[in-house]
C-alpha cells in the first residue's frame, strides 16, 4: 500500500511528490494523460509578484515563495543536470497616463518596505527612459515605465521535465500515466480508476487541476461548485536575435515573456465562457496584435505554437490547500489559477508537512481547504 497517492501530474502534483519524497514517504503519482498535459504544460511561464502596496499575509506568502523558488530550481538542476529555463529577468510595465505614474511612485516606496528578504532588496523603479525602444514601444509609455527586479520567468515544460526527472531518480516514487480516476472513498482509503484497477492509500492528495473540483464537490454539503475552469490562450514565437535577459513586458492583461533559445511567449486570455476549450481563435489573434504594439520586435517573430488550455480557479479565487475538514486522509492541492507556478512548491510543502503534523503558519487562512469548505457551506 502506498503511503501517499497523488492524483495529478501537473505542476502541483509533481511538487507534492517532490516534497513527499523528501519526507521519506512512499509515493505513487497517477496522471490521467501525460505529465504536464493540462494547464501546466502551457508556454507563458511568467512569475509575477503582487503589487507592493496594502501588504497582507497573502502577498507575503507569494513574495516568500517567489524568492525561494530560485534556490529550489537551482538545487533540482544540480541534482538532475537539466535546465528549467529560469531567470530573474524583472518586468517592465509601461505607464500610459500621468495618474498611473503617481500611483507607481507610491508603490516604489512600498517596495522598499515590503520587498525585502534577508539581505536582498527587490526594487520597483519608476523610470523616464526606456531601456530598449525596439523592445518596448515609446508610445505605450508616455508617462514612463516601472521596472521591477522581483519578477522572473521559467519554461513550464522544462520545469515539468526537471521535476519528473528528479522523481524518477527516487526508489520511493512511482509515476503512472494514462490512468483516469473515477471514484474516491476516503473512508476506506480506496481510489477507483477507469482501467478497472483500484488503489489503496494512507493519504491521498488531489492535485489534478479542474478535475479535482468534481471530486471535491462530492465531499461538500452544498450544490455550489468548489471551482471552475477558465480558458486561456497563448502563443510561442521564435525570434532568434532576442536577448533572453530582457525583462518581461506586462500591461493590461498582456504578457510578453522572453525565454531561452530565441523564444518569446505571448499570453494570456481569461475566458469564463467558451465552447472549444483547446482551440485557439480570434481572441489570440487580437492578443498577438496588442503584444506587437507593445513590443515592436514581436512583429518580426514567427509563430511556433498556438496554445489553449483550462486553468483551475477555486470558487473563493484563492488556491485550495490542505486537509479536508471531514476526511483526515484527503488533502487538496488545487485552484492555483494564474499564480500556480510561483507558489506550487510552497503549497505542496504545506500539504505534505500537514500529513506529518506540521502546520505551515505562513499559509494564508483563505488558502486552507477548511476555509473554502466553510465558505461553500455557509448559507447565503
Amino acid at each position: 500500500m502506498s503511503d501517499v497517492l497523488i492524483v495529478g501530474g501537473g505542476i502541483m502534483g509533481l511538487w507534492a511528490a517532490i516534497m513527499a519524497d523528501r519526507a521519506g514517504l512512499k509515493t505513487r503519482l497517477v496522471e490521467r494523460d501525460v505529465l504536464g498535459a493540462g494547464a501546466s504544460g502551457g508556454v507563458l511561464g511568467a512569475l509575477m509578484p503582487y503589487m507592493p502596496d496594502r501588504w497582507d499575509e497573502k502577498k507575503q506568502f507569494q513574495f516568500d515563495a517567489l524568492v525561494s523558488l530560485e534556490a529550489e530550481i537551482a538545487s533540482l538542476e544540480a541534482e538532475t543536470g537539466l535546465p528549467a529555463g529560469y531567470r530573474r529577468c524583472g518586468r517592465l510595465m509601461p505607464l500610459a497616463k500621468p495618474h498611473l505614474r503617481e500611483i507607481a511612485l507610491r508603490h516604489e516606496k512600498d517596495a522598499l518596505v515590503n520587498w525585502r528578504s534577508g539581505a536582498s532588496q527587490f526594487h520597483w523603479h519608476v523610470r523616464e527612459k526606456l531601456p530598449d525602444e525596439d523592445w518596448l514601444a515609446p508610445a505605450a509609455a508616455a508617462s514612463g515605465i516601472v521596472h521591477d527586479t522581483l519578477a522572473a520567468r521559467v519554461s513550464p515544460r522544462r520545469l515539468i521535465a526537471l521535476l519528473a526527472a528528479r522523481l524518477r531518480q527516487s526508489s520511493n516514487v512511482r509515476i503512472e500515466q494514462g490512468r483516469v480516476l473515477i471514484g474516491l472513498d476516503p473512508a476506506t482509503g480506496r481510489a477507483e480508476f477507469a482501467d478497472g484497477r483500484s488503489e489503496t492509500f494512507d493519504q491521498c492528495v488531489l492535485a489534478n487541476g479542474v478535475q479535482a473540483f468534481r471530486l471535491i464537490d462530492r465531499f461538500v454539503t452544498t450544490p455550489v461548485a468548489s471551482g471552475t475552469g477558465v480558458k486561456g490562450q497563448a502563443a510561442l514565437l521564435r525570434l532568434d536575435a532576442i536577448d533572453p535577459a530582457l525583462p518581461i513586458i506586462f500591461t493590461d492583461g498582456v504578457y510578453v515573456v522572453p525565454h531561452e533559445n530565441g523564444l518569446v511567449a505571448i499570453g494570456s486570455t481569461s475566458e469564463n465562457t467558451f465552447d472549444k476549450p483547446f482551440t485557439t481563435d480570434e481572441q489570440l489573434d487580437m492578443l498577438l496584435a496588442r503584444a506587437a504594439d507593445l513590443a515592436p520586435l514581436v512583429r518580426k517573430a514567427q509563430i511556433v505554437e498556438r496554445w489553449a488550455g483550462i486553468r483551475p480557479k477555486a470558487a473563493g479565487r484563492d488556491p485550495m490547500v490542505g486537509r479536508h475538514p471531514r476526511h483526515g486522509n484527503l488533502h487538496i492541492l488545487a485552484g492555483g489559477f494564474k499564480t500556480t507556478f510561483g507558489i506550487a512548491h510552497r503549497l505542496a510543502a504545506a500539504v505534505i508537512g500537514e500529513m506529518g503534523g506540521k502546520v505551515d503558519q505562513a499559509l494564508p487562512d483563505s488558502f486552507r481547504c477548511q476555509s473554502h469548505v466553510a465558505q461553500l457551506e455557509t448559507p447565503v
